[in-house]
């Protein structure tokens, strides 16, 4: 994998793919937490299973496809087919919990681009996540790889983040973790480059029953 970006750039990416961007991803598990309390997560490895998995059925299937997507619409001027894709990925929310998290993030950093006055294009109703960071992105002038890559990391901070509180891990096993799993995404986003539009979507269960149950868990630390 190549990602060729000025310097510029290259810390426009930074930003976009910190932790601390104000988008609130810190809140959200997505199902991780029940997972943790169902028994089904134990410890490194399991963590690293769960994640390693989601990360090749459904960012790779959904998330960074759609991404790239929605980019290539603002390239090319395109509004229409950029509501087009911002639908599908809502569509693709399993849970009321997991639309939760991808509205709220994405209504934040449209927010946020506002604050920081960027210009941003019209979309009625609720924005996905990818739909916002690929506006982000394409206004930064990061390139689709680069764009691609940084939500990935993104995703795969904030899990692990995550993991850390619940499994819990230390914060040794959690470099481990993010070690471990940064070896797939180099096969992770050239799936995404390949996959046809027939082929976008995902099916991951466990993670939609414990995203729903997580709803009414009797305690919680996370919003989903």
């Amino acid at each position: 994998m190549s990602i060729t970006t000025t310097d510029v750039a290259l810390l426009r990416l930074l930003q976009l793919s910190s932790a601390s961007l104000p988008v609130g991803g810190y809140a959200f598990s997505q199902g991780l937490e029940y997972a943790v309390d169902a028994g089904w997560i134990k410890n490194l490895a399991d963590t690293r299973e769960w994640l390693g998995t989601q990360l090749m059925a459904s960012i790779t299937q959904v998330d960074g496809p759609l991404l790239l997507r929605s980019h290539r619409a603002l390239q090319a001027g395109d509004e229409a087919k950029l509501c087009y894709w911002n639908q599908y990925a809502l569509a693709c929310r399993e849970t009321r919990e997991l639309r939760l998290t991808d509205t709220a993030t994405g209504s934040a950093l449209m927010r946020l681009l506002a604050q920081l006055q960027i210009e941003t294009p019209r979309i009625s109703g609720d924005i996905s996540f990818v739909t916002a960071f690929a506006i982000a992105a394409y206004r930064w002038q990061l390139s689709e790889e680069a764009a691609v890559l940084g939500l990935v990391w993104s995703w795969l901070e904030n899990q692990v983040a995550a993991a850390t509180k619940l499994v819990p891990l230390g914060q040794t096993q959690a470099q481990q973790l993010i070690g471990e799993i940064q070896q797939q995404v180099p096969a992770a986003i050239k799936r995404v480059r390949q996959l046809h539009d027939t082929e976008l979507g995902a099916g991951l269960p466990a993670l939609a029953i414990a995203s729903a149950r997580h709803e009414t868990q009797y305690s919680r630390l996370f919003r989903s």
